[in-house]
């Protein structure tokens, strides 16, 4: 089973994330690839196969195509990269939030300093989820807490 820290390891080197981007694009032949991004054939095939043992591409006939989770991670990568591209209004928007702007104002200051739809939903969902007292999670990450009986 692949787990989330898995295939975040997989992308995590900046070489294989290029590689990974280049195949979700184009797709392509090894020997092609190789060239194209200037890899030894060892440093090549490890990436290769760190993408393959993830679960985020497979071989047809000489040619890698991503599998259907590496489309979804591709785009998973592709909204943190405009994430990063924010990064600046994003710190803004934290410190505003972190002194208790009305819920309305801060709406209205999302939609006007972040540009992509994606990440106004994101934002704005959470704006929503914290008025009401809730705390978003990663349910793979969290560890129900049974309660220990107390012998009689």
């Amino acid at each position: 089973m692949i787990s989330v820290s898995d295939t975040l390891s997989a992308i995590s080197n900046d070489k294989t994330l290029v590689l990974f981007n280049t195949i979700a694009l184009a797709g392509g032949y090894s020997s092609i690839l190789v060239k194209r991004l200037n890899l030894t054939r060892k440093q090549y095939y490890s990436r290769m196969s760190d993408l393959t043992n993830a679960g985020l591409i497979l071989r047809k006939n000489g040619m890698y195509f991503l599998t259907s989770f590496g489309k979804v991670v591709y785009e998973a990568q592709e909204l943190i990269g405009k994430a990063v591209q924010h990064l600046s209004k994003l710190k803004a928007i934290d410190s505003i939030e972190s002194a208790e702007f009305p819920a309305s104002e801060l709406s209205k200051l999302i939609n006007t300093l972040i540009t992509n739809n994606e990440l106004k939903e994101i934002l704005i969902g959470r704006q929503c989820n914290n008025t009401e007292n809730e705390i978003p999670y990663n349910k793979e990450q969290i560890v129900p807490f049974t309660k220990p009986r107390l012998s009689p």
